[in-house]
């Protein structure tokens, strides 16, 4: 059981750091270059999917902060109400993150690639460090997003163990 807390705990730490990360590496990326005599200046907030990207990596990452703070004052879960909360919140703060960061490749796909129809130029031919920033953020976000799933299953193991494995829905303590 100690082993269990100390990977959760781990793990959290984990997901902290390379959420913020992430928020650090899209958040102070932009690059300026001239084009024919006219400085054009590209940052994560001609993309509408890393901004909120950016926002959902550090809403999550203080969630996970709330709960390392929770677990250093040692304040053990003794119902099976804040168990499913925590639970429940785990598994929501690993789908946003998942469906954000698959979202913000979706776009910068779009940048990379440009489009014709949509007259979307292909800025990294003209902006390689801004690519390849948002990039690395995308691979970082996507291994967080991993990380928080194998959280979301050590809280499922936490939750689902006060059950008995006998009597559908009942506390072991009740049965």
């Amino acid at each position: 059981m100690v082993k269990l807390r100390e990977t959760e705990v781990i793990l959290r730490v984990c997901i902290v750091f390379l959420l913020l990360l992430t928020a650090c590496l899209i958040g102070m990326d932009s690059q300026t270059k001239e084009i024919a005599y006219i400085h054009k200046k590209v940052s994560f907030k001609y993309l509408v999917a890393l901004e909120a990207e950016l926002y959902i990596d550090v809403v999550v990452a203080a969630y996970n902060l709330a709960q390392l703070g929770l677990h250093w004052h040692s304040v053990e879960q003794k119902t099976s109400n804040t168990k499913w909360f925590s639970y429940l919140l785990d598994q929501t703060a690993a789908y946003v993150v998942f469906a954000g960061t698959s979202a913000a490749a979706q776009h910068s796909l779009l940048v990379v690639t440009g489009s014709k129809e949509l007259q979307w130029m292909k800025w990294c031919y003209k902006f390689t460090r801004f690519c390849f920033q948002v990039g690395s953020a995308i691979i970082l976000n996507y291994i967080a997003a991993g990380l928080m799933v194998l959280l979301s299953f050590i809280s499922a193991f936490n939750l689902f163990r006060l059950y008995s494995p006998k009597r559908f829905f009942r506390l072991k303590s009740s049965s």
